[in-house]
């Protein structure tokens, strides 16, 4: 048990090498190696903690020759503190609010970082735990109590640095507006004469802050970048494994540069604030990778309303196993796809991963030896194995014109984003009438009703009969984190409630979502799908005509293997991927 210290100090490298092994948890030797250490200029830069922590030395006070973590020095600082220890989570963080307690300067000079503020208190998180003559000078110019808090020194060096840089873009953009505004498209607009114009969308302050909001959904895995233009203040939401999170809150002044500036990248029409429109950026990540971001912007009543989506290559492209394709349903679709020729049909909502499921297999299917060719809208990403061409409706060429052309480009396997309507449709049997393999979607709620779908086109069923290899519905459940996930007891009921009206056993054991740092305390860390196939075989086609019955149609399909969503996500629930609560969510109940 670590003894707790009060007294004034700041903390060194030789002072917490010599109470980590006066606590324990460091042998001499160890301690002596990283003290005798030669360190570079970057190094001696370093927080204590964190350059210990680098060094991986063995614990000590473990007899698995387990290392010393960063988060095990941390609570050990803590607990020698006297001090509770908080995990930085930005995402949490209202930085103008946490930014406006002190200056950035007092924040650098003593290893702080403000990080909630409530009605009587202020929570700072502290590097330097044994250093508190800043606490009376805070509470004098704020008049609240100071709570202090330990957490990690580099992100409190990190996040101080982030906050304060976009706190001072965000400050100098709208000053730079005056302190009036006119709305664009603000149908509640107050005219106020004399008021400024609005920031330039090249202003240095809307770049950083553009920079800022890239790199941020980088670092938090975000799917999507909602910016949401409201009465006085704009919204900026991340979809991160699904669900939305609020981040930040900019002045509509500067929300709309930040749109104008975004657009900009885009090559979109900047003075074209009515009509939605398309656009797509390419960048990379701090690490280095390209990544891609497809833009759209919908006009609502406070103004432009900016949806970026991006699409991570390592994301976009992932391997069978990756996408949670595994045993009977992975072979099914290999059988689907291995066809030269017919129609492989992927259903679900937006949102559901069937790009991420058609990029992957197309990814799998092209060859030097075979010509893979794309008609999309928008092109997801660009992918070099493939020959993609985008809609373009100003030029009349749709779905069904590109397919047309593409039949004189000599395919072997062609990718259609999206069967919309019965002229597609028609092209798309037609290319697979003549030798093709034709992938493609369907908002469709499960797969059996793909078929319902295709006939209320207007698709003659005999047509069906002969094209369709097969068709797979999917959804994305959110996974288990594996770093914190615990086992529990069966819940008969609930496991019935997920599987019924099947008589399929409880597993011995579930898991449930507990939450830690790995995964922002949401219990879950990352995504994958579950799934619902059936090949088209001769005893489902006798069942295909004008007036099918989709419910007898899905009968015989579960008699020949097919398992629905529901039971696909059994399955995960069965293996500890995700939980119950997470499939019944997500999968529809019908056709249980």
């Amino acid at each position: 048990m670590a003894t707790t210290i009060t007294r004034e100090r700041q903390l060194d490298l030789r002072g917490v090498l010599d109470d980590l092994v006066g606590d324990g948890l460091l042998t001499q030797n160890s301690a002596n190696e990283i003290a005798g250490a030669n360190r570079n200029r970057e190094q001696t830069l370093l927080h204590p903690i964190t350059y210990i922590a680098g060094q991986r030395p063995e614990n000590a006070s473990c007899p698995d020759k387990s290392t010393l973590s960063n988060e095990d020095l941390i609570a050990w600082l803590a607990e020698k503190a006297g001090l509770p220890v908080v995990h930085i989570d930005p995402l949490k963080i209202n930085v103008p609010e946490v930014t406006g307690v002190m200056s950035f300067q007092f924040a650098r000079r003593h290893g702080i970082l403000c990080v909630a503020v409530d009605k009587d208190s202020i929570t700072i998180a502290c590097s330097q735990p044994f250093s508190n003559g800043w606490v009376a000078d805070l509470e004098q110019t704020t008049s609240k109590q100071v709570k202090r808090v330990v957490a990690n020194p580099a992100e409190i060096g990190k996040y101080t640095v982030e906050f304060y840089s976009l706190s001072r873009s965000v400050f100098g953009a709208e000053g730079s507006a005056g302190e009036g505004r006119v709305g664009v498209t603000n149908f509640e607009q107050l005219l106020e004469i004399g008021s400024l114009k609005d920031p330039d969308a090249q202003d240095q302050h809307i770049v950083n802050i553009v920079d800022w909001l890239l790199q941020y959904a980088f670092d938090q895995r975000a799917s999507d970048i909602h910016i949401e233009p409201r009465r006085d203040q704009g919204k900026i939401r991340f979809r991160i494994d699904g669900v939305l999170h609020q981040v930040y809150e900019l002045p509509g002044t500067v929300m709309t540069a930040v749109t104008s500036r975004i657009k900009i990248l885009g090559r979109m029409n900047v003075a074209e604030k009515r009509k939605p429109q398309d656009g797509r950026i390419k960048t990379k990540t701090p690490e280095g990778n390209e990544v891609e971001l497809r833009l759209s912007t919908l006009p609502t009543a406070f103004g432009e309303k900016l949806v970026m989506r991006i699409f991570d290559p390592e994301v976009l492209l992932r391997s069978y196993t990756e996408l949670g394709l595994a045993g009977d349903d992975l072979q099914r679709w290999r059988d689907m796809t291995g066809h030269s020729h017919g129609i492989v049909l992927v259903t679900g909502p937006t949102g559901s991963g069937k790009t991420t499921t058609l990029y992957s297999t197309l990814k799998g299917l092209a060859s030097e030896s075979v010509n893979v060719s794309t008609v999309e809208d928008p092109i997801e990403m660009v992918e070099d194995s493939f020959n993609q061409t985008q809609v373009q409706a100003n030029i009349d060429l749709d779905f069904a014109a590109g397919i047309r052309t593409l039949m004189r480009q000599d395919p072997d396997i062609i990718m259609v984003g999206e069967i919309r309507d019965l002229e597609t449709a028609n092209m798309a049997i037609q290319a697979a009438l003549t030798g093709h393999l034709v992938l493609s979607t369907l908002h469709t709620n499960d797969a059996p009703t793909a078929i319902a779908r295709l006939l209320d086109l207007g698709v003659p069923a005999h047509l069906l009969k002969v094209t369709i290899n097969g068709v797979m519905a999917q959804r994305l459940v959110r996974t288990l984190c594996p770093h914190c996930k615990e086992a529990m007891p069966v819940e008969d009921s609930a496991w019935q409630s997920l599987v019924a009206p099947w008589k399929t056993s409880a597993p011995k054991a579930l898991y449930r979502p507990v939450g830690c740092l790995e995964c922002r305390n949401t219990g879950y860390l990352g995504r994958q799908g579950i799934y619902e196939i059936f090949p088209l075989t001769e005893a489902l086609k006798t069942l295909i005509n004008d007036d099918c019955d989709i419910s007898g149609f899905r009968l015989q399909a579960m008699k020949e293997g097919m398992r629905t969503l529901r039971l696909s996500g059994a399955q995960k629930v069965g293996a500890g991927t995700t939980s119950i609560e997470e499939v019944m969510r997500v999968a529809p109940e019908t056709g249980r």
